[in-house]
């Protein structure tokens, strides 16, 4: 069996910034509002005719160039894309054709939020499965493009992003992907919501529009992942036989600066372990794990090599943890 090597991992961003200050020019709020209960300065957004699958080749093809990657050597995507700018075919597909990657299968995940670690948890059982050999896992999200930029409460939180990684077949004996857990709680699903516009046929039915926009309940959503985010991190350090103190570095999904810290107190994860960056980005879904993870190498707070403890939550409900392995080639 296989074990799985993460070989690279980059981010891409919008160019167009939207400060608070922008916000309080469309919708009653302020810089001191937003950044007391988000701890977000600003966020990058798509304009034009950008989507999520354009900010998906964008950082792939970071990680292909980091590494020197022949898109004809990779056999397997996989895109993580909850707000995709079509429904089919996939953004997976898109970015394949975008690349020139003419020997992989591709296909899309929804998982929300938790996209990204859910992506690392199929590749990894893929590569042990001696399935594929090098597989290119994307993160992408254009999520704006689905705000109600009339609700303060909704609107200051959310950005564009893709973040992407190369996972390979290694024939170390030890995984990158330490350990991985997965979690669904549909029971909960009414706390975030988002329609696809869609319609019955007008022989059967009359037709109501349904709203297009994100619906979230955020102080219900505030209080459930208090509640479970804690428990899935305790259940994976308890089945890594690990603690706090042994994880180098504690890097949540970047949804709520203040629920981070709240988390992170809650955990014992001590402020300089904690690695975010929703303050320039705010919350860009699934890729905000790699963003951060790259953003902190690259700026040299987290130093390498190192352990990681990664956890996510979104619509669904769904959440994941990991922990995993950062090598010195990541630099």
């Amino acid at each position: 069996m296989s074990s799985i090597k993460i070989s690279a991992i980059d981010f891409c961003v919008p160019e167009k910034v939207v400060t608070n200050d922008d916000l309080a020019n469309i919708v009653e709020t302020s810089d001191e509002w937003i950044n007391q209960r988000t701890g977000i300065r600003e966020r990058r957004v798509v304009s034009g005719k950008e989507n999520a699958s354009m900010l998906g080749y964008k950082a792939a093809k970071k990680v292909i160039d980091k590494i020197g990657v022949d898109p004809l050597d990779i056999d397997l995507i996989i895109v993580a894309a909850s707000s995709p700018h079509k429904a089919y075919p996939s953004a997976a597909c898109e970015i394949q054709a975008a690349l020139g990657c003419k020997n992989s299968a591709a296909f899309d995940i929804k998982a929300a939020c938790s996209g990204f670690i859910y992506g690392l948890s199929i590749a990894k059982a893929f590569i042990h499965a001696n399935m594929y050999k090098k597989i290119l896992l994307v993160a992408t999200d254009a999520t704006t493009k689905f705000v109600d930029w009339t609700d303060r409460s909704t609107c200051v939180l959310f950005g564009d992003g893709a973040g992407a990684a190369i996972l390979e077949a290694s024939d170390s004996q030890d995984d990158d992907v330490n350990y991985i857990n997965l979690v669904a709680d549909g029971g909960h699903k009414d706390l975030i919501n988002l329609d696809i516009p869609n319609a019955n046929c007008p022989l059967a039915d009359k037709n109501e529009q349904a709203p297009t926009h994100i619906m979230m309940q955020g102080r219900e959503v505030y209080k459930y992942v208090m509640l479970r985010i804690p428990r899935e991190v305790r259940k994976i350090l308890a089945q890594a036989g690990k603690t706090s103190e042994d994880i180098d570095y504690f890097i949540p999904h970047q949804a709520n600066l203040r629920m981070i810290e709240a988390l992170s107190e809650r955990l014992k994860f001590p402020e300089e372990k904690v690695i975010t960056n929703i303050q320039k980005y705010g919350n860009i879904s699934a890729a905000s794990i790699p963003s951060a993870i790259t953003e902190a190498i690259e700026s040299g707070k987290i130093k390498l090599p190192c352990s990681v403890l990664v956890c996510a939550f979104g619509a669904g409900m769904t959440m994941a943890t990991a922990i995993l392995t950062l090598r010195d080639h990541l630099k």
